[in-house]
């Protein structure tokens, strides 16, 4: 899985997600965010983290902690669905093989 590292500005997170300053600053506490080495902005692991982290945490009014810990399930649970196809996948070569439909080829 690639990582797509992007950075902004509080004010780019104000306009584009209506995160406060404030609300950054805890989002940095927290470990959520990194903070970029130019003052006042944001490293974002991925392009979809932040919005995911402004719609949980102002549809559902989630504290930092609590965010911290969903977006650590969907990181996990992206891992495993990425596990789970390669395993379906070598599952169903192995099948193919035994059927004598095809070599086995290391996945």
């Amino acid at each position: 899985m690639e990582t797509h590292l992007i950075t902004l500005t509080f004010q780019e997170c104000r306009v584009r997600y209506g995160l406060a300053p404030a609300e950054l600053h805890e989002f940095l506490q927290a470990g959520l965010l990194r903070a970029a080495p130019a003052p006042e902005t944001v490293i974002v692991d991925e392009p979809d983290d932040l919005p995911r982290l402004a719609r949980l945490y102002h549809e559902l009014g989630l504290a930092p902690e609590a965010l911290d810990v969903i977006l650590a399930m969907r990181q996990r649970l992206v891992r495993l669905q990425a596990l789970l196809a390669h395993e379906t996948a070598r599952a169903r070569q192995l099948e193919d093989f035994l059927r004598g439909n095809g070599a086995v080829e290391e996945l």
